[in-house]
């Protein structure tokens, strides 16, 4: 033992410790029935890690170091999610290059040795090369921090979610979800991000409060009187295909089945009748264009409307008109071309204006608009070609299927499952997969071309499984040489990728080996438990749960923990997009990691959770307390033995009584996954074990009372030390492993998690023996700090008046009260009903005053 026990420097020496010793590597001789295996979250490797990352993994490892000292072999790999949108900014911005998947791959490429004022175009797997490259260095810089945080995690199962392996599981899931129908392609109305020229999936969306204005227009009636509506997108006149009221509005019943003519454009359209009319929306009446909403979409599909575009990817006004504008309006329309929309919103409404056709003034509002999640503009919708999983959003069958696997998990807590049973129940559509992008999994396919080289896309070329990964872009289907790409009667392969989460949705196949290594797959999966955060049952959990049902016909886990949200002090969501994280660096350093631990850990699942450096201070103090206090059990003589019937005196098998709550207790905590409870309860009793039970016992244990009195204390201090140890060792993995290597062999984290038995027939004593004996004293030590006396200063007498029961107990505690107390003469007297214990106390004069 050092003389001087402190945390510094822990981190770095027993995270070596553990490397070396392979403290947390799987054994994967094991059979399944042992295995307990976790689908540990891939952080993104764009940027940095921030506290609410910390937050949510700590949680996770307090649950897999206890499955381990159950004697579960912990399958506990750590994956990065490394592609997608950020990491191809960075990639973008540092190197000075722009991805053209129209170019072929060039094995000397090298980046400028400066980025330009031109970006340098390069084929796509030139661009993927440079993005693996930086997030290469990014995740060298996340394992540091996880390491420092003391994740016990199996270093040698590390996985990336664009590395060999992920890539050939993400493309055969899909060929396989192809060859049943669940996968199919279709040119319809997407979601679409003018940024970055990239279809968006419902999941992806997030409303942001924006100011817009109500415009109300004059639509044309044969009879020469109008129809008012209001619209807050003006500049999609061109794009109107209709009117639409609710069946049941008598203002506009007369007009159901009539047309009405668009104001500037002159093109006539249907008034037609829906029950998502809103009558007491505007005028009651609304304007179908192609396409200013995902409403829009609905009625265009319901009602069977015509197609009439006029916004292309970049978010600008196409030059082409749509059918039936002409001469005049041509001319108008030509005024908007390559116009923005909200340059053409300002266009179109100076020429309502000018018309007559602006029955008021704009009339300002704040409403919900969406956004890609990581845009920066208002998504638009285009009509595009795109792939799609089926997920239950146009199937009830199969959307009921779903929530039926929802019930099939364990949820904690429980009330989670409402967030993923909305989420399914609100379903509109399909799962949108395909990507627009460049650095992810290419969606592997390949379409004919036609005798004139146009693409066939209903005949789709398919590689052999044996060949995955492939490159579309830059590999060739079978039965084709390379100079038939692009040529007629040739093919052409499919330039768009899987989206991030096509991929991170296969995390347990991925981890576990499916398909390349069925042994591993055979032991750990379907997996024990999915962790994550609330704000991705939508997407993460939801998507697995639907690839595992097509492949497997099962749930992926049998129970998921969600964790909270970060808050900041203004009690407003922690993340990058706000602009109020912090990273986890400076924390760790100034509190260290067992510290931060017992603030992440403190926090019950599924609860929101402030950033609070006060709370890790406490957690500092008890791991250094957990130092010292150990430090003096260890040294008040103990022979190692832990032989529980060596512990003779009352106290201390009350001690080891109510010890013997507190594991069971913890146990039952941390098997509902209710981490924070273990928590609470273990360092609530080991503050009680260090204030009262180490000062009641440790004259005893000097030798005060004889040899075998002290044999029972010593004995009763290790088998507690031992035991809270083991207790604590999931929350604050360093302290507990120094202590553990001071007096006892191998690491605590492999130590078994300790039970009862143990603990002999402790478990028969009385549990009011320490509190009334730590009350009496607590009274005693009372007194003499009023008295401004040592709490050396011998007590001439004291007198503890209590219920019977307490008295009862404290007359077979006795001994070790007034040696504790440097009591001369200790009497009790019964009150009966009382609550609590009152002493008087009379010191032994201080010698001045004899």
């Amino acid at each position: 033992m050092p003389q001087k026990p402190s945390l510094d420097g822990l981190e770095e020496r027993w995270d070596a410790v553990w490397e070396e010793q392979g403290t947390y590597r799987f054994d994967r001789s094991k059979g399944r029935d042992e295995v307990f295996s976790i689908d540990t979250p891939p952080p993104t490797v764009s940027g940095s890690l921030h506290m609410g990352s910390v937050f949510g993994y700590v949680q996770t490892d307090s649950i897999a170091r206890y499955r381990r000292m159950k004697g579960d072999e912990v399958f506990y790999p750590m994956g990065w999610d490394d592609n997608g949108l950020p990491t191809e900014r960075r990639v973008q911005n540092h190197f000075g290059v722009r991805c053209d998947p129209s170019l072929h791959h060039d094995p000397d490429f090298r980046p400028p040795a400066e980025p330009g004022d031109r970006a340098v175009p390069i084929s796509r797997p030139d661009f993927v090369e440079l993005c693996l490259q930086l997030t290469d260095e990014d995740e060298k810089v996340f394992e540091d921090v996880w390491r420092k945080v003391g994740l016990s995690v199996d270093w040698t199962l590390t996985y990336a979610t664009i590395g060999e392996r992920a890539q050939r599981a993400a493309q055969r899931a899909f060929l396989r979800n192809l060859a049943r129908g669940e996968a199919y392609q279709s040119f319809a109305p997407s979601l679409w991000d003018v940024t970055f020229h990239t279809a968006v999936a419902q999941a992806e969306l997030e409303d942001r409060e924006r100011p817009g204005a109500y415009h109300r227009l004059a639509f044309h009636r044969p009879d020469g009187e109008h129809v008012a509506i209001e619209t807050t997108r003006p500049e999609l006149l061109p794009a109107c295909v209709a009117l639409v009221a609710h069946p049941d509005d008598e203002r506009y019943q007369p007009l159901f089945g009539t047309t009405v003519t668009t104001p500037l454009f002159g093109v006539e359209v249907p008034v037609v009748a829906h029950e998502l009319a809103d009558p007491e929306k505007g005028s009651g009446i609304a304007m179908i264009c192609t396409f200013g909403d995902t409403t829009d979409v609905t009625w265009w599909r319901e009602l069977q409307l015509p197609v009439r575009p006029v916004l292309g990817p970049d978010g600008r006004v196409l030059a082409t008109p749509p059918d039936g504008i002409e001469g005049e309006a041509a001319d108008r329309y030509a005024e908007l071309v390559g116009l923005t929309v909200f340059s053409a919103q300002k266009k179109v409404v100076e020429m309502l204006t000018a018309s007559g056709e602006l029955l008021a003034e704009p009339s300002p509002i704040t409403h919900p608009v969406k956004f890609y999640e990581k845009g920066d503009k208002p998504l638009e919708i285009i009509t595009t070609r795109q792939w799609y999983i089926r997920n239950g959003g146009r199937d009830a069958e199969l959307r009921d299927a779903f929530l039926r696997r929802g019930e099939e998990l364990g949820w904690h807590p429980e009330f989670m499952k409402a967030r993923y049973d909305a989420w399914v129940n609100g379903l509109n559509g399909d799962w949108l997969i395909s990507r627009q992008r460049f650095f992810g999994v290419p969606i592997p396919v390949w379409y004919r071309l036609d005798d004139h080289g146009e693409p066939l896309y209903d005949q789709v070329l398919v590689p052999d499984e044996a060949t995955l990964p492939v490159d579309p872009s830059d590999d060739v289907p079978p039965g084709f040489t390379e100079d038939q790409r692009g040529a007629p009667g040739g093919f052409v392969g499919e330039l768009d990728i899987m989206d991030t989460w096509a991929t991170s949705s296969l995390t347990p196949q991925i981890a576990c080996g499916w398909e390349d290594d069925p042994d591993l797959f055979a032991r750990t999966f379907p997996m024990d438990l999915r962790p994550q955060g609330p704000e991705i049952i939508r997407t993460w959990l939801f998507a697995t749960v639907v690839r595992a049902h097509f492949e497997h016909g099962l749930v992926p886990w049998s129970d998921t923990t969600i964790n909270g949200w970060i808050l900041d002090p203004d009690r407003k969501k922690m993340s990058k997009s706000k602009g109020n994280v912090v990273t986890p660096h400076e924390v760790l350093d100034r509190h260290g990691s067992d510290a931060v631990r017992y603030w992440a850990a403190s926090a019950r699942p599924g609860t929101d959770t402030a950033l609070d450096e006060g709370q890790m201070k406490v957690g500092r103090r008890l791991a250094i307390k957990v130092l010292n206090a150990s430090k003096f059990a260890l040294g008040l003589g103990g022979d190692g033995s832990m032989d529980p019937a060596a512990v003779t005196e009352p106290i201390d098998r009350a001690m080891l009584a109510q010890l013997s709550q507190l594991v069971e207790e913890a146990t039952r905590a941390f098997e509902g996954f209710d981490y924070a409870r273990a928590l609470e309860r273990t360092e609530a009793f080991f503050w009680s074990f260090c204030d009262d039970h180490l000062e009641l016992v440790k004259g005893r244990a000097y030798g005060a009372a004889g040899p075998e009195a002290a044999r029972s204390a010593s004995t009763a201090l290790e088998l507690a030390l031992s035991t809270l140890l083991r207790l604590f060792a999931p929350f604050l993995p360093y302290a507990t492993e120094e202590v553990w290597s001071w007096w006892r062999e191998g690491s605590v984290h492999r130590a078994p998690w300790p039970t009862t038995d143990e603990l002999g027939g402790a478990a028969e004593a009385d549990p009011l023996l320490v509190s009334t004996a730590a009350a009496a004293l607590t009274e005693i030590r009372k007194a003499k700090t009023e008295a401004k006396r040592s709490l050396r200063t011998e007590v001439a007498r004291a007198v503890v008046t209590a219920g019977p029961e307490a008295i009862a107990a404290l007359e077979r505690a006795a001994a070790d009260v007034k040696e504790a107390g440097a009591l001369r003469d200790l009497q009790t007297a019964v009150a009966e009903g009382a609550e609590g214990v009152t002493v008087e106390v009379e010191l032994v004069p201080e010698p001045a005053d004899a």
